[in-house]
């Protein structure tokens, strides 16, 4: 494990024009590391407009073969650059079964290792359970040259449970690929209890996994192509914070970025030093946490 390193974030506001967000996205990837990123992540979905805002047929057209071209693309843009590449794939299994897929690259364009999304939203606007098959690879941090990474996808940031296991089998970060945003219909205030809860769940994950917490959303406003609604704000915030919560960086809500955050990995050793959370865990008594509820 490197003492520190050196995370790209590329935070989009994405067109419906797919070969242009993927060229947009490699020509950044290129960019941060000739800047020196070791590890670079992407936000969930990258190559198109998130399609969920809507139930459509039509859209699984846009899911890809991850052993196919498109995939490749990724493949080569991360042997080229030397990086380790966290991608979010929309992932046409087989006929009728598709996932949202993180496929994450070594530095010689080998695939690491796969997440196939496992909390599926249905929510107004983000209508996932129409397109995803709930994840079936469980929850296994990905071994790569830059360390082991536990990468989960947008609604995964809401359960502890998730980020639990992944530190239990070893994770040495958390990665968050997401897409999230406001409706216009809600007021300020609820904007803002909405985009402190999900930033403030994911810095508990680091506090009570005692290691950092990397997570990259989109932004910009996409359309409703239905017309019910006034569509998706995305509202940026990509965000790095270590192992005690504290927040190493944070993205503006307003336009893209693409930066590199350093990360000190050696710190989350003696955080988890001082707060021997995984000592003080009573797993005999926790037996409950497998069911759906108590009654």
């Amino acid at each position: 494990m490197k003492k520190t390193l050196k995370v790209g974030v590329i935070q989009q506001s994405n067109t419906a024009d797919v070969e242009k967000n993927r060229l947009n996205l490699i020509e950044k990837v290129k960019k941060l590391s000739s800047d020196g990123a070791e590890l670079v992540v992407l936000q969930e979905l990258h190559d198109s407009l998130y399609f969920c805002q809507v139930e459509s047929t039509d859209n699984f057209d846009l899911a890809v073969d991850l052993n196919g071209a498109e995939c490749d693309l990724y493949a080569q843009t991360a042997k080229a650059c030397g990086v380790v590449l966290v991608t979010s794939m929309f992932e046409k299994r087989a006929t009728g079964l598709y996932h949202n897929t993180a496929v994450v690259y070594e530095k010689d364009g080998s695939v690491a290792g796969r997440y196939r999304k496992m909390h599926i939203p249905d929510d107004p606007a983000y209508y996932e359970k129409f397109y995803f098959t709930p994840g079936d690879m469980g929850f296994e941090p990905i071994q790569t040259s830059v360390g082991k990474l536990g990468v989960l996808v947008c609604w995964d940031q809401w359960y502890p449970e998730a980020a639990r296991l992944m530190v239990l089998k070893g994770a040495d970060m958390l990665i968050y690929p997401t897409a999230i945003g406001w409706e216009s219909s809600d007021t300020d205030a609820e904007k803002m209890r909405q985009q402190n809860a999900w930033q403030i769940v994911q810095r508990g994950h680091a506090v009570a996994n005692g290691l950092p917490v990397i997570t990259v959303n989109r932004v910009g406003h996409e359309d409703d192509p239905s017309g019910q609604t006034n569509g998706i704000q995305f509202w940026g915030f990509s965000f790095v914070a270590g192992p005690q919560g504290e927040i190493i960086y944070q993205a503006p809500s307003d336009k893209e970025i693409e930066t590199i955050v350093e990360v000190d990995m050696e710190r989350a050793e003696q955080v988890r030093r001082w707060w021997p959370f995984l000592r003080d865990r009573r797993i005999e008594n926790y037996g409950g946490i497998t069911k759906r509820f108590l009654d």
